[in-house]
C-alpha cells in the first residue's frame, strides 16, 4: 500500500485538495498531452525494448494521452539507434540527441525543456523507477498536489557503503541547506506543468535537480515504494561521481562551509593570540628556554593543512562562480527526432 503525506513548502497554508482540484491550471497547448514522461538515457541499449513494453503496457492501461521525450545523453552504444527505431513505431516517442555527455541533470533539463504535458514525469531507463507508480501519482495530481514524488521506503538493493554515505549526505543537507530537500527522494515524480515552467526559468550551470525540485516549492506529496534491483546494464554512477554530485548539492544550496571556515580563521586566530601571551608571561618569568622541534613542525603543518582546506572551501564556491560567469548553454542539441521544431541549445 502505497503511503502518502503532505509537505508543507511554506506561506500561506494550501487550500484543500478538492477545491485545488477545481481551480485552473496552466493554460495547455491546445495539442498538449495529459502525460509527459521524460527519460534521460546513456549507454542503455541493454534495457530500453523491456523498458518501452513496460512503459507502453502501464500508459495504455492508463488511457491517457501522452508524450515519451527521450534525451540520448552522448551514448557511445547504441542507444541512439534503439531510440530512433521506437519512434519509427511509435511517433509519440521523441528523441533529443544530445552533442555529447553532459551528465544526467543537463539530460534531463533539456527533456523538460521539451515537454508540452500537462503533467511531466522524469522517469530512469533502468526500471528502477517503476512506471505502474504514474497512476497512483495522476490520482494524488487530479486531487490537487502539483508534485507527487516517490520516496524509497528502503535501501536494501544498495550496498553498505552507499546506503551509510546516502544518510549521511542527505542528513548534513538537510542540516545545513534551507530548502527543505526530501531524502530518498529521486528524480522520479510527477509535476505540474506550471512547476515545470517555474523549473524552465531556473539557469544555472551546476545542477542539482533535487534541490531545485524542492526550491520551487508548490504543494507537494510523497509516496513510499520499493526500488527494484536495474532490470538490465550497468549504472553509470561510482563514488566519485556520487561525491562530486554531494558537492553540487552542499554548495549549491548552501553557505555554510564558508561560514565554517571563517569560525575556524577566528577560533585558530584567538587560540594562538592566547597562546602567545602566555609565551610571553612565562618568558618574562622563568627566562628564555629552546622550544622543541617536533611541536613547532607539527603546528606548522596542522595550520598549513588547515589553510588549503579553507582555501580548498573557498575554491568550490569561485569555480561555480566561474561557469555561471561564462554564461555558455547548458547543452547543446545535435538533433531533433519527432519534434515540429529544431534547435541547437538551450541556454
Amino acid at each position: 500500500m502505497a503511503r502518502t503525506k503532505v509537505q508543507s513548502t511554506g506561506g500561506v497554508a494550501p487550500p484543500p485538495a478538492p477545491a485545488r482540484a477545481a481551480a485552473a491550471r496552466t493554460a495547455p497547448r491546445a495539442d498538449a498531452p495529459t502525460l509527459s514522461i521524460v527519460v534521460a538515457a546513456y549507454n542503455e541499449e541493454d534495457v530500453l525494448d523491456l523498458f518501452f513494453a513496460r512503459l507502453g503496457e502501464t500508459l495504455a492501461k492508463l488511457g491517457e494521452s501522452y508524450e515519451i521525450v527521450c534525451v540520448n545523453d552522448g551514448s557511445r552504444d547504441r542507444t541512439a539507434q534503439i531510440l530512433a527505431a521506437h519512434n519509427a513505431r511509435n511517433p509519440r516517442i521523441r528523441v533529443i540527441n544530445l552533442a555529447r555527455n553532459f551528465g544526467k541533470e543537463l539530460a534531463l533539463t533539456a527533456g523538460l525543456d521539451a515537454t508540452r504535458g500537462r503533467a511531466v514525469v522524469p522517469l530512469d531507463a533502468d526500471l528502477q523507477d517503476p512506471p505502474e507508480l504514474i497512476a497512483e501519482f495522476l490520482r494524488l495530481w487530479r486531487e490537487g498536489y502539483d508534485v507527487v514524488y516517490a520516496v524509497r521506503d528502503a535501501r536494501d538493493t544498495d550496498s553498505w557503503m552507499k546506503r551509510t554515505t546516502a544518510k549521511a549526505f542527505y542528513a548534513m543537507l538537510r542540516r545545513l541547506s534551507n530548502v527543505d530537500i526530501p531524502p530518498n527522494a529521486g528524480d522520479f515524480r510527477l509535476m505540474d506543468a506550471r512547476v515545470v515552467e517555474a523549473l524552465r526559468a531556473l539557469r544555472e550551470r551546476n545542477r542539482f535537480m533535487k534541490g531545485l525540485f524542492s526550491w520551487v516549492g508548490f504543494r507537494q506529496t510523497s509516496i513510499g515504494y520499493e526500488r527494484p534491483v536495474r532490470a538490465a546494464g550497468k549504472t553509470k554512477f561510482n563514488y566519485w561521481k556520487l561525491w562530486n554530485f554531494a558537492l553540487d548539492g552542499i554548495t549549491g544550496y548552501s553557505t555554510v562551509p564558508l561560514r565554517l571556515a571563517t569560525y575556524f580563521g577566528f577560533l585558530f586566530a584567538v587560540v594562538a593570540m592566547f597562546y602567545g601571551l602566555y609565551l610571553l608571561v612565562r618568558t618574562m618569568i622563568w627566562g628564555t628556554d629552546v622550544p622543541g622541534y617536533a611541536s613547532t613542525m607539527v603546528a606548522v603543518i596542522f595550520m598549513g593543512g588547515m589553510q588549503l582546506v579553507v582555501l580548498g572551501i573557498i575554491g568550490e564556491y569561485l569555480g561555480r562562480l566561474y561557469s555561471e560567469a561564462k554564461q555558455r548553454p547548458l547543452y547543446i542539441v545535435d538533433s531533433r527526432i519527432g519534434f515540429e521544431e529544431n534547435g541547437e541549445a538551450d541556454d
